[in-house]
């Protein structure tokens, strides 16, 4: 499956550039997590005219829960019920999309997560916890078998697009620059180009404001300069 969603990503955007749709995902993701819901509700109209489905929007606000809680993604999925019944109201009929297939539950889920992290940051995973895992395993757990397996495991999404919801959250949210370095890595490694990485960066500043769009940069200096070394 991985393999499939980098090569997918490269034959959709052969000029470097984000798709319209990717730079949907990241105004939604952005104004989710900033809370603001009057500028929410157009970009989620203008996510739907971009190509979005209904469950592709439905399933970006689910992701966002993860990075920035449960509050901030049902006022997003309380907003997008509200856009979708006044569209439906001026006889606008979007498409609802694919639902995601059933996942194979087969073994253990920690270790369906732990193998999913490492297909996303091409790094083994150690075998002893270190850091803030072996300081509180429980967390450790819920993110290898919550956050990688439950949600990353779901094909409603590809690994390009949630990363995409994951780095305009964690941008918009701020103070979180070891996360949002790991997952502009990932970005990387899942077949996002630096070009699109800056264009994220501009769609970042004007959604969220110069402030965040400046550490994101910062942030995405580091890791391209670190993965143009290797």
């Amino acid at each position: 499956m991985f393999a499939n969603q980098v090569k997918a990503q490269q034959m959709t955007t052969p000029d470097n550039s984000l798709s319209v749709k990717e730079q949907s995902i990241i105004t939604i993701s952005a104004l989710t997590a900033k809370g603001d819901l009057d500028r929410l509700k157009t970009a989620l109209n203008t996510g739907l005219e971009n190509g979005l489905t209904v469950n592709e929007i439905k399933e970006a606000l689910v992701h966002t829960y993860a990075y920035c809680g449960f509050p901030r993604s049902i006022r997003g999925l309380q907003t997008f019920m509200q856009v979708l019944d006044e569209r439906k109201a001026k006889g606008i009929n979007d498409k609802i999309g694919n639902n995601a297939s059933p996942i194979d539950e087969t073994g253990s889920k920690y270790e369906r997560g732990k193998k999913i992290l490492e297909e996303l940051t091409q790094t083994p995973q150690p075998e002893t916890l270190t850091g803030y895992s072996a300081f509180a395993p429980t967390i450790d757990t819920f993110l290898k078998e919550h956050l990688f397996a439950d949600i990353f495991e779901r094909d409603v999404l590809n690994y390009v697009q949630r990363e995409l919801v994951t780095v305009s959250v964690i941008a918009t949210i701020g103070n979180a620059e070891p996360m949002l370095r790991s997952h502009l890595t990932i970005c990387l490694n899942v077949g996002l180009k630096p070009e699109q990485l800056k264009e994220f960066v501009s769609v970042i500043k004007s959604t969220v404001g110069k402030k965040e769009a400046k550490s994101a940069q910062k942030v995405l200096d580091e890791v391209l300069k670190t993965n143009k070394s290797k």
